[in-house]
């Protein structure tokens, strides 16, 4: 009877113990419910910001293929994309309509990239580079460039010379990024990478050589094509940059599932 008690009395005392071993597995669970959770939105998040960058592509291709039916007189081959959003061009409030949603699709995207890096230092630095690169599209609006006509007159202001300033600024931005996001992967990204710098490359200083032409009205048979073939490299560039860092979450995540 004593032992029965003393039985009893041990099983009733340690009741508080197996309470508290409960709970605190019960907090544990909860707790690693709510790690899974807010990695999954942060992962979800992810995703939707490196979509941004498709999306940006798509959109721009579009816009500079869409307005300049707009324009009557407007000939893509021997006129360049700025001059679309030219001060006195029948077009510059539908561009710079049509463009702003690029500018913060760049920015998200950019940030995505910022945010997928990890310890990757040099997709880390190509990310906030991009993301400069998004950001000075806030002041392009800002800074238009006259029509030829109005240069060859005299026309020019301090808008003529910022906007040249922030096309010099812009494409170095995004060759340092270009650069920093080839040696941040392996090397087929980094090959293609080289391939669409040395592309960007040429075009570029076919573009720089035929811009003079402009301010003096002269006639500029291919800057269109040359510009529009930059455009469309680096574009697609940015797609593939994208679509690698989408691989590379999809991949993590089913890492995590299997552990």
């Amino acid at each position: 009877m004593i032992i029965f008690s003393a039985e009893k009395a041990l099983k009733i005392s340690s009741l508080p113990d197996l309470h508290l071993l409960h709970f605190m597995e019960f907090t544990n669970t909860l707790k690693n419910q709510a790690r899974g959770k807010n990695s999954s939105q942060h992962e979800t998040m992810r995703k939707a910001l490196l979509i941004c960058g498709i999306l940006s592509s798509l959109l721009y291709a579009a816009i500079t293929m869409a307005v300049p039916l707009q324009w009557e007189d407007y000939d893509s081959a021997s006129q360049t994309v700025s001059e679309l959003s030219a001060v006195g061009a029948p077009t510059r409030m539908l561009w710079i309509l049509v463009s702003s949603p690029y500018t913060f699709l760049v920015i998200a995207f950019s940030w995505g990239v910022w945010k997928s890096a990890g310890e990757n230092r040099r997709l880390r630095i190509a990310g906030g580079l991009m993301i400069a690169y998004g950001a000075l599209g806030v002041i392009w609006p800002f800074a238009p460039m006259h029509l030829r006509e109005t240069l060859a007159a005299g026309g020019s202001t301090v808008s003529d010379t910022v906007h040249i300033a922030l096309g010099a600024v812009t494409e170095l931005l995004y060759l340092l990024a270009l650069g920093f996001a080839a040696v941040a992967f392996g090397r087929p990204f980094r090959v293609y990478s080289v391939v669409t710098f040395v592309v960007l490359l040429i075009f570029g200083t076919l573009t720089f050589l035929d811009a003079p032409h402009i301010a003096t009205n002269q006639p500029t048979p291919f800057i269109g094509v040359w510009e529009r073939i930059n455009i469309g490299v680096f574009l697609v560039w940015m797609i593939v940059l994208a679509l690698i860092l989408l691989q590379k979450e999809k991949q993590q995540t089913r890492g995590k599932r299997v552990k």
